[in-house]
């Protein structure tokens, strides 16, 4: 999960198969912002818009910034907002770069979830230095 400029903030491993929007809350936990442990705006796609989503976000002061979907009741949301999504896009294609991430290299679950956290920090240190 990135910031608004591209940093990655934190990361989770699920198995492939399961509903990326089950686990929110986890990865949300992963997160934390200077200080504070919650960012003020969480930005989705339709997939992510379900009401225990928009819940666990206003409990917490968090503006979802999620499109609602089709068959839902209409929530307001912020276009210029959800503009700024690509940037997690972005990152996860930068992710995506790294050979090693792309084709599951490696066996194990926790190994590749280390090997993603040092692509993270390789992106970071280059976001940091001009």
């Amino acid at each position: 999960m990135p910031d608004a400029r591209g940093v990655p903030l934190g990361a989770l491993l699920t198995a492939g198969q399961e509903s990326e929007s089950s686990h929110f809350e986890a990865v949300m936990d992963t997160v934390r912002i200077a200080r504070r442990r919650r960012p003020d705006a969480v930005a989705g796609d339709k997939g992510y818009s379900a009401g225990r989503i928009r819940r666990w976000c206003s409990r917490r002061g968090i503006e979802a910034v999620i499109p609602t979907r089709r068959d839902e009741r209409r929530h307001p949301f912020s276009r210029s907002k959800y503009r700024r999504r690509n940037a997690v896009e972005r990152c996860i294609g930068w992710l995506k770069c790294c050979r090693r991430i792309a084709t599951r290299h490696e066996k194990l679950a926790t190994s590749f979830l280390a090997m993603v956290k040092m692509a993270m920090i390789r992106r970071c240190l280059r976001l940091l230095d001009p």
